[in-house]
């Protein structure tokens, strides 16, 4: 069996789904798969035109010239035609629910035209139950045809060394946008004294008005946007952290909460969307109260030490319940399963 795996957005500036196909096709090479995976550095893949060309023209040309037993859309979109069958990943299916900053094309691609696509896959893999029962609901997949593999988190956030700073700050991690929810960390911060908030993730026009928050509350000095960041920075972040704070509105999966999870790093995330199966029970908050996330915060900083054993505690399971060894086998069986009727 030969696997092909759109690889696109691993080109370039990868963030959190071109890490996700990254850290895949080595985890199944790792455990002796065929997967080919199929990439052009001649096409941005940050172009909406340029994405388009990819999925619909390149990708099921290259997958053909391959002589692929089956096509792993792994990023979220699929090609209207292919002469090799599909088995596709859906991190999340929010372009189904509402995307008011995006162009109106970009609303009709990523979402009702992909979920026609996603109808036509063998299978499709969703990273929580949460997206699945979205897909279901959103996009009229047959439930049957669902199958929840959660993604792994890198080796390098399990052996990362903690060393927390004294220059105290709460890490958010993950595209600037609405649905992430980064005002309501901004709120809760203007009554924390002595902590710092630092955001890194791609941004979009909602970062002007999460700067506007901080003017708001006279904490702009205390808020710092820093926009996409490298791997290593990254790490250096979670390494010195206090906190990593998650105040999602609505994730698929919540790559940010199981990366502190495995990093050994405390963690406050917002009750709601898929976080609920990710974060622990004693870590989630309600997603639109700045009181009791303030009210969290102060008691965490109060009680570091403890939160800091707690953490460590945690980190050998969250360690084996996201590594990518047991993904790439899950992975692997839909891949078995999306071949057996050909």
């Amino acid at each position: 069996m030969i696997v092909g795996i759109d690889a696109q957005l691993a080109v370039g500036t990868a963030t959190g789904i071109g890490e996700y196909v990254r850290e895949l096709v080595a985890a199944l090479e790792a455990c002796g798969e065929d997967v080919r995976p199929l990439s052009s550095r001649r096409l941005d893949p940050w172009r909406f035109d340029r994405r388009v060309l990819w999925d619909q023209v390149v990708l099921p040309l290259a997958a053909r010239r391959a002589r692929v037993d089956l096509l792993h859309c792994a990023s979220g979109t699929l090609p209207a035609l292919s002469t090799v069958p599909i088995i596709a990943t859906v991190h999340d299916v929010v372009w189904l629910r509402e995307q008011r900053h995006a162009k109106f094309y970009a609303r009709w691609y990523f979402g009702s035209f992909s979920a026609e696509g996603y109808r036509r896959a063998r299978l499709i893999m969703v990273d929580s139950e949460f997206s699945g029962r979205e897909l279901v609901e959103l996009a009229h997949v047959e439930p049957g045809r669902v199958r929840v593999v959660y993604p792994g988190v890198s080796r390098v956030f399990a052996t990362l060394a903690r060393r927390p700073d004294n220059d105290v700050f709460a890490l958010v991690v993950g595209t600037v946008e609405p649905r992430k929810n980064l005002e309501i960390a901004i709120r809760a911060l203007r009554d924390v004294p002595n902590l710092r908030l630092v955001s890194v993730g791609p941004p979009t026009p909602y970062v002007e008005h999460c700067r506007e928050v901080a003017r708001a509350c006279g904490i702009e000095g205390r808020v710092e946007i820093r926009g996409y960041v490298k791997r290593e920075t990254l790490l250096d972040l979670y390494a010195r952290a206090a906190v990593v704070l998650m105040p999602s509105c609505y994730e698929g999966f919540g790559l940010g909460a199981a990366q502190a999870l495995v990093a050994g790093v405390p963690l406050l995330a917002a009750r709601s969307s898929s976080l609920v199966e990710v974060a622990p029970a004693q870590a989630l908050l309600p997603v639109d109260d700045a009181d009791a996330w303030r009210q969290a915060l102060c008691e965490l900083l109060a009680t570091r030490d403890e939160h800091e054993r707690a953490s460590a505690q945690m980190r050998p399971a969250a360690r084996e319940r996201f590594s990518w060894a047991s993904t790439a086998a899950r992975v692997a069986a839909c891949y078995r399963e999306a071949l057996v009727d050909r």
